[in-house]
């Protein structure tokens, strides 16, 4: 049984990935300050952690940890998802000093725990490394258009030095280290208030409110439903190839605009919702697109829910918690 830390286990991304290292029969500790996280995503795992207990038969398979990380803690485990941050323009931006924070002093820290036990780590870094590319799709290779003095470098840049500190570490320290980028990802779970383009869409719709398009819904994206982030995240875990220390694209290699995901999905829920155009926001990338050759040759990664399949599960999901 192998003991694995995921910060930010009780947000989107992370509840399921802790969901899915339970099943698998290792013990989870998920940390989470709670900041953009909810108890409410991890309640079934808590109850199912007392169930399936660890060899000694006293520990839960499953633990909850209430902890900010921009201050050290002290834990053993044998893998390290580290996903602690705020991932969404609105959460990122409300305190933007907190998020370089996060994502510089909780990237040590965890380095410092992984350089400790001899843990490997896997830090979810993100597409926004490459700013508003002037190339698309984005290769790994591709060194990105970003502005650090906008109102998205507080996460931009937080992510870009993340990275240079995972690389620092590896090369200095020999800590075993795996960098993912993830693209624009959906599915149950997501939080209502968190300004994403698909929580927006599919929140808005169901309840009769206009659809808003920024600079008239022309910049395309693309979007991988969560439990295909979930697999390649845990591919890229346990990947020993020759690449294994270099960053990964993880996403959905379909591009489509903003405006036909706001037909998708008023089409989906049914909603007579309007569409309204409103200005262009500052830095918002026009084009989002991931190359996954790397990922899908070295992995065997792909996207494999189809859009249509994986908004139902999200409608279906936001409809029940509504």
């Amino acid at each position: 049984m192998t003991t694995v830390l995921v910060t930010g286990g009780a947000g989107f991304l992370g509840s399921h990935l802790c969901e899915r290292l339970l099943g698998a029969g290792h013990r989870v500790l998920c940390l989470d300050n709670l900041s953009t996280g909810s108890r409410a995503n991890i309640e079934g795992l808590t109850e199912r952690g007392r169930h399936a207990r660890t060899d000694a038969g006293a520990t839960p398979a499953f633990q909850f940890i209430e902890h900010d990380l921009i201050n050290p803690i002290k834990l053993d485990a044998e893998q390290v998802y580290h996903l602690a941050c705020p991932a969404s323009p609105v959460h990122y931006q409300s305190n933007p000093v907190r998020t370089v924070k996060t994502n510089v002093l909780g990237t040590m820290n965890m380095l410092g725990l992984a350089r400790r036990t001899g843990a490997r780590i896997l830090l979810a870094s993100t597409s926004e490394v490459y700013g508003d590319p002037k190339v698309t799709p984005q290769r790994e290779d591709y060194l990105g258009n970003v502005n650090q003095l906008g109102p998205r470098a507080c996460y931009d840049e937080g992510k870009r030095i993340a990275e240079t500190l995972m690389v620092e570490y590896h090369r200095e320290h020999n800590i075993d280290t795996r960098i993912a980028r993830i693209f624009n990802t959906y599915g149950p779970r997501m939080a209502f208030d968190d300004g994403r383009v698909v929580s927006n869409f599919v929140l808005n719709a169901l309840r009769g409110d206009p659809l808003q398009l920024y600079g008239g819904g022309r910049q395309s994206r693309s979007f991988c439903y969560v439990d295909d982030m979930v697999s390649g995240l845990i591919a890229l875990m346990n990947y020993d190839g020759a690449l294994k220390h270099e960053p990964f694209n993880l996403g959905n290699p379909h591009e489509l605009s903003i405006r036909e995901l706001a037909e998708t999905v008023l089409r989906l829920t049914g909603s007579k919702s309007a569409v309204t155009d409103s200005p262009a926001l500052q830095d918002d990338p026009a084009h989002r697109c991931p190359d996954i050759t790397r990922a899908r040759t070295e992995l065997g990664f792909r996207a494999a829910t189809a859009l249509e399949d994986g908004l139902k599960a999200t409608i279906r999901d936001f409809r029940a918690r509504m």
